[in-house]
């Protein structure tokens, strides 16, 4: 994928202090939208165990308190007629590389990632979608801050992963706010790192999704200044290679799969406690702060239909960093789709789950 380098921070960064390291532990463990990772394994993955038996083996790659999470805890992982061999990549560029390498045969991303990957004309194809509240795609400023408004980030400088969905939430609202990415400083971390510059007062703005949003509300002094709501698409994909559609075994393994993540995803929304408790003890984060989150984003996912609009909103996202020139020039989003697993899925316009106000823990109105 061609991106430009991050630029160097403003100041350099003095020792972190004890609080802080105990602040960015639970975010080195958890789920990334986007950036790059550590090399660890092929591909940047760690390789992990393997669930089922059979002739057939799917290669699944996962970020922590991801997909193997979800269908564990949601017991879809009991039964399996074919083999998953698990991989935990920490963000979704290093996983579609593998899928693109081979090494992967599907794996879950969110909005962005696909979008830099067929850019860089990768051997992939989105199969799945789910369509989730963008309450968590957040625009962060610290409590006392003096900007009130996004207008107000003029001349600001903001901490944001290059190529995550956040990426794109900001760029979309600075847009709406009347502004451009010229307007203010980007300075391109991944998400620790914009922990601690954002604790420090280093960049006075940060640009992150749930559970990051969820935790630094709770303990790093931090207010929402504008969320994703009305201004992204608020869906998040699975991906998979070519090859794995072409081999009738492995596809027909990756639609039971995929039914499986949609069952699980039910699951979720229908027990948000239960999930909270078996989030936060994989990922370390506080059950509280993993509770917030799911019923901010995580819990509110349907499985929707890979539809003309959910690809046309893909292309938007395409055409803005093809203008902004952070991928090489325009392409066809839709040649990079594969709708094969659509069948009776509603459409991706399908509003977002809701949990009741009145009633903590349970599960309201689902659409």
């Amino acid at each position: 994928m061609q991106a430009a380098p991050p630029p160097t921070p403003p100041h350099p960064s003095p020792r972190p202090s004890p609080l802080l390291f105990l602040l960015a532990l639970p975010l080195l463990l958890l789920t990334a939208c986007g950036g790059a990772s550590r090399a660890d394994g092929s591909h940047g993955g760690v390789r992990g165990g393997t669930d089922g038996k059979g002739s057939v083996t799917l290669n699944v790659g996962d970020q922590k308190g991801g997909s193997e999470s979800i269908l564990r805890a949601a017991g879809e992982l009991d039964d399996l007629p074919y083999r998953i061999q698990w991989s935990t990549f920490t963000s979704g560029p290093p996983l579609l590389e593998a899928v693109n390498a081979g090494a992967v045969d599907v794996g879950g991303v969110g909005n962005t990632p696909p979008v830099f990957a067929a850019a860089a004309h990768s051997k992939i194809k989105v199969v799945a979608a789910s369509h989730g509240s963008s309450a968590g795609e957040a625009i962060l400023v610290k409590k006392d801050s003096p900007v009130k408004r996004p207008a107000e980030l003029r001349g600001r400088s903001i901490a944001v992963a290059q190529g995550s969905s956040a990426h794109y939430q900001l760029v979309a609202s600075l847009r709406k706010a009347g502004l451009s990415p010229k307007d203010v400083t980007l300075n391109y971390l991944q998400p620790a790192d914009a922990l601690a510059a954002f604790t420090r007062g280093r960049v006075d703005a940060w640009a992150v999704w749930d559970p990051y949003t969820s935790q630094a509300v709770a303990q790093s002094d931090a207010r929402v200044l504008t969320t994703g709501e009305g201004v992204v698409n608020g869906l998040s994909f699975q991906v998979a290679a070519p090859a794995a559609l072409d081999d009738e075994k492995k596809s027909a393994a990756l639609k039971d799969y995929v039914d499986r993540l949609r069952r699980a995803q039910d699951w979720v929304h229908r027990h948000p406690d239960a999930w909270a408790k078996a989030w936060a003890k994989e990922t370390g984060l506080p059950r509280d702060v993993a509770l917030a989150a799911v019923k901010r984003t995580r819990g509110t996912e349907v499985t929707v239909a890979l539809d003309r609009p959910a690809v046309a909103s893909e292309q938007r996202i395409a055409d803005t960093f093809a203008e902004l020139k952070l991928v090489p020039g325009r392409f066809d989003f839709s040649s990079f789709v594969d709708t094969r697993f659509n069948g009776g899925l509603p459409p991706s316009s399908t509003a977002p789950r809701t949990y009741s106000n009145s009633s903590p823990g349970k599960a309201g109105r689902t659409p």
